[in-house]
């Protein structure tokens, strides 16, 4: 219980030592950041390439460079924005809570392809830059690349990966999904809206998810049940074999 405590108390001491203003005013840029870009995304027929995720990293970046703001200092004022992390990695509980039912009708038609491509997707990708001889800790990086921001980054934690880095090849491989996942599925002629959501939101996640919602309320459930399900996979085995 004291161990407990204490874990969560060192994530609170980025906090105590920064002043108040300043916390307040690097939480207040992000959250004005995310509002501006959510309106974007949407003036943009909700573009995968104008994700909120995509812009609001984009002009913070920016931000930091023009006005040579120190970036462990910024990390520092949006600390608890990084500590709702966990809250909202256990929140995933109730979409995929409400996607139960489809759950138990379907069963293995739903988790083998969840399954197969929660599998294949990391494991391409780790190869492919396995064979250019990368750092094994960016190697260990890649493998989270498929599932939801929170969970991605506390599992790279985990394996011996760079969590940052991790978040960045999340939202760039939701990007990509979202953006080539239609076309792929007009190539292959796959008619089912649930193999489409799930396709999306297994590979996509999060940004995939979205891009299937704007397909059909049918496609965007299935996605979220593959969102949750390759989350919630690929989190409990990466640690049991890389730990």
């Amino acid at each position: 219980m004291t161990e407990a405590f204490n874990e969560i108390a060192k994530q609170f001491l980025p906090l105590w030592s920064l002043d108040i203003r300043t916390t307040l005013g690097c939480l207040a840029i992000t959250l004005m950041v995310y509002f501006v870009s959510r309106k974007i995304h949407f003036w943009a027929n909700q573009s995968p390439l104008l994700h909120p995720l995509t812009i609001s990293t984009l002009i913070i970046c920016s931000g930091l460079y023009l006005f040579n703001f120190d970036v462990n200092e910024f990390k520092q004022g949006i600390t608890l924005l990084q500590i709702l992390l966990g809250p909202a990695t256990v929140a995933l509980a109730v979409p995929l809570y409400n996607q139960l039912p489809v759950l138990r009708v379907l069963g293995i038609r739903v988790l083998a392809p969840v399954l197969l491509g929660g599998t294949i997707a990391p494991i391409a990708a780790w190869l492919a830059i396995y064979f250019l001889d990368t750092p094994l800790q960016l190697q260990m990086t890649m493998l989270v690349k498929s599932i939801t921001t929170p969970l991605a980054m506390g599992t790279a934690d985990l394996i011996g990966g760079m969590p940052e880095l991790a978040a960045v090849i999340v939202i760039l491989t939701g990007i990509v999904g979202a953006t080539f996942g239609p076309w792929l599925i007009l190539l292959t002629k796959t008619h089912s809206e649930y193999a489409q959501g799930l396709a999306l939101g297994t590979v996509a996640h999060v940004v995939g998810t979205s891009k299937a919602l704007s397909i059909s309320e049918t496609c965007g459930a299935f996605a979220t049940l593959g969102l949750c399900l390759n989350g919630i996979f690929t989190a409990i085995m990466l640690p049991l074999l890389f730990t």
